[in-house]
């Protein structure tokens, strides 16, 4: 795993994860409030913060999964 992101792709990698992460909490608390009900919102809160994770970790280590796979990104 050697980086192959550069600052920009970094920034917005961070930005994405930290955007997902919060997203992800914000719906756990209205999932929590009792405004949404159902195993799929659940489902969609986890899979936001993990990917909001895992993107911020991307960003930490300069490394892309996508770009990894030999697919060109913008950034």
């Amino acid at each position: 795993m050697e980086c192959n992101i550069g600052a920009a792709g970094k920034a917005a990698r961070l930005k994405l994860g930290i955007s997902a992460v919060l997203g992800g909490l914000a719906l756990t608390g209205i999932i929590l409030s009792g405004l949404l009900e159902g195993t799929i919102w659940w489902l969609g809160a986890a899979g936001a913060v993990f990917g909001g994770s895992f993107a911020i970790w991307e960003a930490r280590v300069g490394w892309c999964v996508v770009r990894a796979m030999g697919f060109r990104t913008p950034l």
